[in-house]
């Protein structure tokens, strides 16, 4: 691709760096080989979830990803994220934790479900919206069938995808309610349980249960990562 002008956005990842978490020692290797292989340069700012909880902490940036790592240090700091990438059309990936949280954002914000709870954070919540999954996935692959149509189908670009989880807690309840509000689940696992969600009124917002982060061995960047690069590079450029 020589000759071809790099092209830059500038990228948020939201969540509690940390060295002992595997995901977020791949993301730099998976930054440094969309610059090499697609000429897509994401300028990353690490935001921990205490800081997210400024007004202001993701405005101005190109795409928002909030990583694995839960439980966050701060819940409320990594829902604001979520919801001001969410409310102001900013590119959205969250993964894992990310997942989880998109979730319960969008059924506390949009849904009227003030509740709801994440159960990691709050063991004797009332209304846990995520709870400890039947089977843990922690170190586990399995498949994901994508819906004809979607986001996530268009991005992996095959109806059947396999992918790697380090997880223990998923959504359990009000799936309909979220559904009913617009919320898309456009990829399931091999028991129909919701494993990718989206939103279609949004130029790009995504939230998978599994860790793209983690396949391979960081030198080729998985689909929905580099889609969210684009997805940050034309932000920057209509911007």
């Amino acid at each position: 691709m020589t000759g071809i002008a790099a092209q830059t956005a500038r990228i948020a990842l939201v969540g509690d760096r940390s060295s002992t978490v595997v995901s977020h020692t791949r993301i730099p290797l998976l930054l440094d080989a969309l610059a090499a292989r697609d000429r897509l340069v994401l300028d990353a700012y690490w935001i921990p979830s205490k800081e997210a909880e400024a007004e202001d902490a993701v405005r101005g940036f190109d795409a928002v990803w909030v990583v694995p790592g839960s439980p966050y240090r701060s819940e409320a700091g990594v829902l604001s994220a979520i919801r001001a990438a969410r409310e102001e059309g900013i590119p959205f990936l969250g993964t894992c934790g990310g997942f989880q949280h998109a979730l319960l954002e969008y059924a506390r914000t949009v849904c009227g479900l003030s509740r709801a709870a994440h159960a990691e954070n709050d063991p004797d919540a009332d209304d846990p919206l995520i709870e400890p999954l039947a089977c843990s996935l922690v170190g586990h692959e399995g498949t994901v069938t994508l819906e004809p149509g979607s986001l996530a189908h268009a991005v992996i670009g095959s109806e059947r995808t396999v992918e790697r989880y380090f997880c223990a807690y998923g959504p359990s309840r009000h799936l309909d309610v979220l559904r009913a509000h617009g919320l898309r689940f456009s990829g399931h696992d091999e028991q129909g349980l919701p494993r990718i969600a989206e939103l279609a009124d949004h130029p790009f917002f995504l939230a998978s249960l599994f860790q793209p982060e983690l396949s391979g061995d960081g030198s080729r960047p998985h689909p929905v990562v580099r889609a969210l690069a684009r997805a940050a590079v034309g932000h920057a450029a209509r911007r």
